[in-house]
């Protein structure tokens, strides 16, 4: 046998027509495809394996094997890669290269089309934008809208919190309204005014980056024609979203229970029961925004929701909860963590849910909310105190919604009433201080004068 012949059957698989030539390469089996190798020395060797005329097997000196196909494609001679073995088993390479004949027959260049969907996929990767990149980018560009930095970090805790588990690894050019409904029907009844805004927010960052050019389309969180179809109007559940509070009658046994806990999560929540004022409020009081001499507290505009400095007078039990309080050198919060850095609110639900359990345990029913049949909430003690003024007393509501640092929705009322009351808030706060600690409370005419004098 000539050695033209041997290579021809080395590496085609061929056999001798008595020219010399090779005729189509027989179609080997899958055992035999695994049994070719590099033949030791040489360049590159390559095999043809049969079943679609041009298929080749590649064996490099390295061990590396390589499916390829060796075919016209017009004028032009083609070497296409089809991936490697045994990773793509011959099966799959015989279907690839049948794929990429049926392609060339029809006029497509299977090699230029790989490189334009190549470009195209870079394209759309540079283009690709998360959520959780595209809400951080979006806060940047609008941050001159922001009132103050508190006001920007209540969208970036409100998107992290409820939109970040589901929507945050997404692209943004991904996310459709099933994406959009999986983050708002958790929340869409219990929080209902906290998911309202949530569904604002999203739509605002999404609106964003179809305008910055990372999606097209419709908005998946628009309301209107949309999700409007999809969910119940907000103010048709707006009710179930008050938050649960302890019920008035309650209200003692709760509170003996709170003062029999250690912490500084008790005490904080103590001090929020005390002064029905928000948590967040609390867990970021310093030392400095407190006068123990006047009793009063200030809690700036950049701290308060209605961003408007609040004033807070104290009672004798706030001030004694104060002055009992150790104060860490390296911190001026009042209540700071046991890092020394700010509580979380967590810290207080997880109090409230421990008083909660504590008083089942003792035989009782647990601290529920009237009407929605829910263990109470932190944030629930100021509808306890409102619930008091309203039933338990004759103080004006009006000054109970100043001690709530609530909006005044009488314009001509808000417009007059200049002052805060605080000194007639004093008498008023330390009644309720009173009630929660069972004391017996004074006459309500009595309250009432020494309220109004």
């Amino acid at each position: 046998m000539s050695q033209l012949v041997a290579i021809n059957r080395i590496c085609f698989g061929g056999y001798d027509d008595g020219c010399g030539m090779p005729k189509r390469a027989r179609d080997l089996t899958a055992l035999e495809v695994a049994r070719l190798r590099h033949p030791g020395k040489g360049g590159n060797a390559s095999y043809a394996v049969g079943n679609v005329s041009g298929l080749m097997l590649q064996c490099t000196s390295g061990g590396a094997r390589t499916w390829l196909l060796r075919t016209l494609v017009g004028a032009r001679r083609r070497e296409i890669g089809l991936g490697g073995y045994p990773d793509v088993p011959l099966a799959d390479a015989v279907r690839r290269a049948r794929e990429a004949k049926d392609k060339i027959r029809v006029g497509v260049d299977p090699v230029e089309e790989r490189k334009a969907s190549r470009a195209a996929l870079a394209a759309a990767q540079a283009r690709g934008l998360t959520f959780t990149n595209a809400v951080d980018r979006y806060l940047v560009a609008k941050l001159d809208a922001f009132k103050n930095a508190k006001h920007r970090s209540q969208w970036e805790m409100t998107l992290k919190t409820y939109a970040g588990p589901e929507l945050g690894p997404l692209l943004v050019s991904d996310i459709g309204v099933q994406d959009v409904l999986r983050v708002l029907q958790p929340i869409w009844k219990t929080k209902t005014e906290t998911a309202s805004r949530l569904r604002g927010r999203i739509e605002a960052v999404l609106a964003w980056a179809t305008v910055a050019g990372h999606r097209t389309g419709d908005n998946p969180a628009r309301w209107a024609g949309n999700l409007k179809e999809l969910l119940p109007a907000p103010a048709k559940v707006a009710g179930s979203d008050n938050q649960p509070a302890v019920q008035l009658d309650d209200a003692v046994r709760w509170f003996k229970s709170l003062r029999n806990r250690d912490g500084i999560g008790s005490r904080a929540l103590e001090f929020v029961a005390l002064t029905a004022c928000r948590s967040q409020e609390v867990r970021g009081a310093t030392w400095d925004e407190i006068d123990l001499d006047k009793a009063l507290w200030i809690v700036p505009a950049a701290r308060m929701k209605m961003n408007r400095e609040h004033r807070v007078p104290l009672t004798a039990d706030s001030t004694a909860l104060l002055r009992a309080l150790p104060r860490l050198a390296d911190s001026k919060l009042v209540f700071p963590s046991i890092k020394g850095g700010q509580l979380s609110d967590m810290t207080l639900s997880a109090t409230m849910r421990r008083i909660h359990d504590a008083d089942i345990g003792d035989g009782n029913g647990g601290f529920i909310d009237r009407a929605s049949k829910r263990p109470a909430v932190p944030h629930g003690l100021r509808s306890t105190f409102r619930d008091w003024v309203a039933e338990r007393t004759t103080f004006p509501g009006d000054m109970a919604e100043v001690s709530l640092a609530h909006k005044v929705s009488n314009a001509v009322e808000a417009a007059y009433r200049r002052g805060d009351q605080v000194e007639k808030r004093r008498a008023m706060m330390a009644a309720w201080a009173d009630f929660l600690a069972g004391r017996a409370a004074k006459d309500n005419v009595l309250q009432l004068r020494e309220a109004m004098a």
